[in-house]
């Protein structure tokens, strides 16, 4: 099993890394290095959770997919590590696997007047034929920015707003991977006691420590997860600092919903372990890292700029999961017990094959109340609108 499941990531692996063969030498390639903190992204509200809707020909004539220009819009630094780094080998991998010519800003700020004026930029002067914007802050001047440029494509990470031409948003069912994540974790911890570096308390953030604190129960029923938020999306100092206040209140394993490295180092500093997001980080701390809840955005990149050149583009509210591989998990370290493994590979199995899901009952709330009954499944909806946690989890679901 052990086997099946590295063969599993060999391949999500090669998929992601495809870009970077094409691509060279280019630096951006390597290991990314830590950069300094972008504008902070505001915390999200989730994307509706339809299916996509089958694709529909777009009124005008669309270019070949070899002539298509697709520009990116980041709100941080594609060297982060994190949330623009996984959009960045998505671009790569998108521009590899189409033959379209990618354009990117770094560090654009969430304000409307700094996001309007590159957006115009791509259209008018380099001919933008399809926009992405990875940041929560963008959705509103995306919106406006659709109305007046119909024939030019946008779609929006992590945002719930579209229309029925050419406006679409999506996302991925991170839980999922966090889940294996925290099982993972739960067999690595010897103090029963681990620390959760968070950044805003939203739905998608509280879905994810509820997701990674079920997991870690399922390995270790004894395991409480502490949670300690930091109010900012990217910020090293602040999120090593909230690393080691978790780490010396008793925590031995630290996981985090943040975009630097600096928590892996913290606990590494302190002979700890880690389990990083959004990328592979284990470079960052070795000997600390254990395993990453990750993004694979490229497919999903490719196919709406295919969708763009063959004249099929229909926007939607995109919710993808494991199965559609737009989130993962990453290698394990070496020392995971195989028989860990050996079921985070039966389990990821059930997910893909859509016969058992994460937010599955019987699930209690902090309280002891049940809110998830036994042999139900949570819907979309509620998981969606997630505002409490689980048993099990030590902190406030709402701080403020």
């Amino acid at each position: 099993m052990a086997k099946k499941f590295l063969l599993k990531l060999l391949v999500v692996v090669a998929t992601i890394t495809l870009v970077a063969v094409g691509c060279g030498n280019d630096d951006d390639d390597a290991a990314p290095e830590p950069a300094p903190a972008p504008a902070t992204e505001a915390p999200a509200p989730e994307p509706a959770a339809t299916e996509a809707p089958e694709p529909e020909p777009m009124a005008t004539e669309a270019p070949m997919v070899d002539e298509v220009v697709a520009a990116f819009i980041f709100v941080g630094p594609v060297g982060d590590a994190g949330w623009t780094w996984a959009h960045d080998q998505g671009r790569r991998f998108a521009e590899e696997q189409t033959g379209a010519t990618t354009l990117f800003v770094e560090n654009v700020p969430e304000v409307a007047e700094d996001f309007r004026a590159v957006v115009v930029d791509f259209i008018e002067n380099e001919g933008a034929d399809v926009i992405f914007g990875t940041s929560f802050g963008y959705m509103d001047p995306m919106e406006e920015l659709a109305g007046e440029y119909p024939d030019v494509v946008f779609e929006h990470a992590s945002g719930f707003k579209m229309n029925d031409t050419n406006f679409g948003n999506f996302f991925g069912r991170m839980y999922q991977p966090r889940y294996l994540s925290g099982m993972a974790a739960g067999a690595m911890t010897e103090t029963n006691q681990i620390g959760y570096v968070a950044a805003f308390p939203i739905p998608e953030v509280l879905r994810g420590i509820n997701a990674f604190t079920l997991g870690a129960q399922r390995t270790n029923p004894d395991v409480e997860v502490h949670v300690n938020w930091t109010f900012t999306w990217f910020d090293p100092a602040v999120e090593g600092d909230t690393a080691s206040a978790l780490l010396e209140a008793g925590a031995d394993v630290i996981a985090m919903h943040q975009d630097s490295t600096a928590p892996g180092i913290a606990a590494q500093e302190a002979g700890a372990r880690w389990v990083s997001y959004n990328s592979d980080m284990s470079a960052f701390a070795p000997d600390a890292y254990i395993t990453a809840p990750v993004w694979n955005w490229g497919p999903y990149y490719a196919r709406i700029i295919e969708a763009v050149g063959a004249g099929t583009y229909s926007p939607g509210s995109y919710w993808g999961g494991m199965d559609d591989e737009i989130v993962t998990l990453a290698p394990p370290a070496a020392d995971v017990p195989a028989e860990v493994i050996d079921e985070v590979v039966e389990v990821w199995d059930q997910i893909v094959a859509g016969t058992w899901d994460v937010f599955t009952g019987p699930i209690t709330d902090q309280d002891g109340n049940v809110v998830v009954a036994e042999g139900e499944t949570m819907d979309d909806g509620a998981m969606l609108g997630m505002g409490f946690f689980v048993e099990g989890v030590v902190g406030s679901a709402d701080p403020s």
